[in-house]
């Protein structure tokens, strides 16, 4: 581990985001993401009367496929992680899933995870592909069974309760330890869609690779990610959603949060701990702490958006 002392500070912070295993409520307003102890927030009054109804629910990283000791029945933990989102006093109206739907791209694994999946009760689920998911030598697996949204590109956008959503597609170059890319096409498609929206628009971004750097020499980024944020910066409230490293990372640049999401299968090291990337083994009493969803509700008489993350031991 490094000597320097702002690294070990950084270190510190990423891991009292990434391992809170209570539930945390991330409240954004103004431009002002507030994270709130789950606790707290519900016996709270003013806190509480804030909250509104729940817009949508963050799933990332099922790796349907997945049987290494790190969690060797993932199937089970995306089933809880289901009966969570299920229980919910109000259902959301959409599922976001940010990617690594499967861990090998194999055709079984695809059948297993839209069944497991077609329980949830909210029906309209929007995905984007993670790295796992585009293993095939083809590359077909993913598109042939959600690529109808995007006309097999990866990337969309669609409105709903007055937020615009956009899906984007990062992994397709994808190398182990490199940097996600969205391409040149990708980013001039986000500015044709965004040209003549106003700027009290609510934004959603979700992809499968950060897009801002976590930590470069693990890949933990997009190299053009900048230039996305470019075209983004006019808007007032701009959320951007993530997986890929399997744990809560997050921060704020002027009016864009930026949030990464717990993985439903298993957790990895935090940036720059050990040797790098890949299925962190913990005790198996500590597992379900570690995996989780995140739900998103818009703030009544507002534009912003709520974050909350809730893990499966709650459940």
């Amino acid at each position: 581990m490094s000597d320097d002392k702002s690294l070990l500070s950084r270190r510190n912070a990423l891991k009292c985001m990434a391992y809170g295993g209570a539930g945390t409520l991330f409240v954004l307003s103004a431009g002002v993401f507030t994270p709130i102890d789950l606790a707290m927030a519900g016996t709270d009054k003013q806190g509480a009367a804030g909250l509104g109804k729940p817009l949508f629910v963050q799933i990332s990283d099922t790796h349907i496929g997945f049987n290494k000791d790190a969690n060797p029945d993932v199937n089970r933990t995306l089933t809880q992680t289901i009966d969570l989102v299920n229980g919910m006093a109000e259902q959301p109206a959409l599922i976001i899933h940010t990617g690594d739907i499967t861990h090998l791209s194999k055709p079984a694994e695809f059948d297993l995870a839209q069944q497991l999946l077609s329980r949830l009760r909210t029906t309209e689920i929007h995905t984007v592909p993670g790295e796992h998911d585009t293993a095939d030598a083809t590359v077909t697996e993913y598109f042939n069974r959600f690529g109808q949204a995007s006309g097999n590109r990866g990337y969309y956008s669609f409105d709903h309760a007055g937020v615009h959503f956009i899906a984007l597609i990062n992994v397709l170059q994808f190398k182990p330890g490199g940097l996600g890319t969205l391409g040149v096409d990708q980013l001039a498609w986000v500015e044709a869609d965004l040209k003549g929206r106003s700027a009290s628009t609510p934004i959603v971004v979700f992809a499968h690779m950060p897009l801002w750097t976590i930590y470069e020499p693990w890949g933990w980024g997009t190299g053009d990610a900048e230039l996305l944020m470019d075209r983004l910066r006019r808007f007032g409230s701009v959320t951007v959603l993530n997986g890929h490293i399997h744990q809560i990372v997050q921060k704020v640049e002027g009016s864009v949060t930026f949030h990464t999401a717990r993985s439903t299968a298993y957790p990895q090291p935090m940036a720059g701990v050990g040797a790098g990337t890949g299925p962190l083994k913990v005790p198996a009493d500590q597992l379900s702490a570690m995996l989780g969803v995140t739900s998103v509700s818009e703030v009544r008489h507002s534009r912003s958006l709520i974050l909350n993350d809730t893990t499966i031991a709650r459940s």
